[in-house]
């Protein structure tokens, strides 16, 4: 397994972004297949340290080919290499991304579309108490390393809320998510995929009071099978 990013990675997909198109990629498919290939040890390091840590069950790596069927963007490929890897449901809820791209890679960790129980079951936890996730936000080890919590949410309250809450700031989210940037010379030095695994282990208390919320019920009691 690799511990370094291949060199050609960024000068290949800034190439591809100003060549998007079939003829270009399959006149470079050999040196496409060159770097993908060193990405794939790359990310299998990556799961090879999450699994030191955390119950980890796998990794996916995303298609360069984008579907363009209902899209306005017809360019046939896309120009970043990403890949998500997979805790063990449904003891464990949350989940690890790496993104490569030309001048926006970055690492995101969370909930990305929770399900409509699950977004429940986590805005009614905050509604009756969200202590211990504002002392996990605000954690040394955390915060420093994950920022603030991201995601999508809704210019109100969800239906059932007071808007009023203290915690409606929490509440209106659906997503709840954390992005980490880097510059791609920083992707490209020796110690990046170290920081990978120090940021993915940083969030382990998040992961953990979530997929405590997920697997019982307001009163505390497991609901799992």
């Amino acid at each position: 397994m690799s511990k370094v990013l291949p060199a050609a990675l960024f000068g290949f997909l800034e190439e591809l972004k100003k060549n998007n198109n079939r003829d270009w990629f399959n006149d470079h498919k050999k040196e496409f297949k060159a770097v993908e290939k060193e990405v794939k040890l790359f990310n299998e390091g990556v799961l090879e340290d999450l699994k030191a840590h955390d119950d980890v069950d796998g990794m996916k790596m995303f298609r360069i080919y984008r579907d363009v069927r209902f899209s306005k963007n017809k360019e046939p490929y896309k120009v970043n290499l990403g890949c998500s890897f997979h805790r063990v449901k449904p003891k464990l809820r949350g989940g690890y991304y790496v993104h490569l791209e030309p001048n926006a890679s970055f690492l995101a960790v969370g909930f990305w579309n929770p399900e409509k129980d699950d977004l429940k079951r986590i805005r009614k936890e905050f509604e009756m108490d969200a202590d211990e996730l504002r002392s996990i936000l605000n954690d040394k080890h955390f915060k420093p390393i994950w920022g603030g919590l991201e995601g999508e949410e809704l210019k109100s309250a969800p239906a059932g809320f007071s808007k009023e809450h203290p915690n409606i700031d929490l509440i209106r989210k659906k997503q709840y998510v954390f992005t980490k940037k880097f510059t791609n010379d920083e992707v490209l030095a020796e110690d990046f995929k170290q920081k990978v695994g120090e940021s993915f282990k940083a969030v382990r208390p998040f992961f953990n009071l979530m997929s405590e919320i997920l697997t019982t019920d307001l009163n505390g009691e497991s609901i799992l099978p």
